[in-house]
C-alpha cells in the first residue's frame, strides 16, 4: 500500500472507477489528515491580576478610548508585539553567538 504524504500526490480523476482503483492501492498518512482538520479559531486564554498605578492606568485607558480600543485588548496587543521584538532579540543573539 503506497501512503500519500501531501496533498499534491493525488491526482486528477477521470471518474469514480479510476479514483476507486487508485484508493485500491493507496491511504493518507495520519499526519496529513490531522494537519488538515480544522481546529477552533478561539484560543483558551488565562486570566490574570495586574497592578497599576491609578495615573498609569487612566493614561491607558484615555489613549485606548483615542484609539476606540478596549483597553485591555490595547494592552494584549501591546504585550504581544513586545515579546515578539524581545524573543527576535534574542535569536539574533544566539545566531551571532553561533557564528563566531
Amino acid at each position: 500500500m503506497n501512503t500519500i504524504e501531501r496533498w499534491s500526490q493525488i491526482p486528477e480523476f477521470e471518474d469514480e472507477r479510476e479514483e476507486a482503483a487508485f484508493w485500491a492501492s493507496h491511504s493518507l498518512d495520519p499526519r496529513l489528515m490531522n494537519a488538515s482538520i480544522q481546529r477552533q479559531t478561539v484560543r483558551e486564554s488565562t486570566t490574570i491580576t495586574l497592578r497599576f498605578d491609578p495615573q498609569m492606568l487612566s493614561r491607558i485607558k484615555r489613549l485606548a478610548r483615542q484609539r476606540y480600543l478596549n483597553y485591555q485588548s490595547m494592552i494584549k496587543q501591546w504585550l504581544a508585539e513586545r515579546l515578539e521584538e524581545e524573543v527576535s532579540k534574542q535569536v539574533e543573539r544566539s545566531s551571532e553567538r553561533s557564528g563566531d
